[in-house]
């Protein structure tokens, strides 16, 4: 192997290695602020600090593949994160952690090189998806749990309003947060620093 390729092959474990601890991080800090609910929805959902932007930042850093792949890594932490009581079956497991979860890395579908204004709309999108993974939980498995308070003639809509009504405040608190200048420039600083 030429001096070259020695280079060659140790950057890319670098990066492989730099990449890896980025994801590990990103799971840490999500399930961490994933712990902290500060806010119980009236028909049930939590909304959390900002739970979510860590798994999307990855997809948005690193492409759509490494943030699904970390998002379904962070899938299996919230399954347990409830003590396996919500499993039914392995297919709703799936719509409700697994697949939603990793759905959060989509946001990087919308990445473009050097473009960093593209992630607000990313991760919207993924937020929106993980919505719809739960959505269909919820009108497979949980229908029976619709609280006696939600008008009966809106049952076609519970899961819809039961999950996007946590989904959406966090969203929106998270999109809030990251539009502020010093934590702009603290995430460019931070995507320079990883990618």
């Amino acid at each position: 192997m030429s001096q070259n390729q020695e280079t060659k092959a140790s950057q890319a474990s670098f990066i492989s290695a730099r990449h890896l601890t980025a994801c590990a991080a990103a799971i840490a800090i999500s399930y961490a602020l994933s712990c902290i609910k500060f806010l119980q929805m009236p028909w049930g959902g939590s909304v959390t600090p900002c739970s979510m932007l860590f798994i999307c930042l990855i997809g948005y850093w690193y492409g759509p593949a490494t943030g699904i792949t970390t998002g379904f890594a962070y899938g299996f932490l919230q399954m347990f994160q409830d003590g396996l009581q919500y499993i039914l079956n392995p297919f709703q497991a799936c719509t409700d952690y697994l697949f939603a979860f990793a759905s959060l890395g989509l946001a990087g579908v919308f990445r473009k090189h050097g473009a960093s204004d593209r992630f607000i709309p990313g991760y919207l999108f993924a937020v929106f998806v993980r919505g719809l993974f739960h959505a269909l939980g919820g009108y497979l498995f949980w229908m029976s749990y619709m609280p006696e308070n939600f008008p009966k003639k809106l049952a076609v809509i519970y899961p819809f309003a039961y999950n996007y009504s946590f989904l959406a405040v966090e969203a929106v608190l998270t999109v809030i947060v990251i539009s502020l200048p010093p934590v702009v420039k603290a995430l460019k600083q931070i995507g320079r620093t990883v990618a």
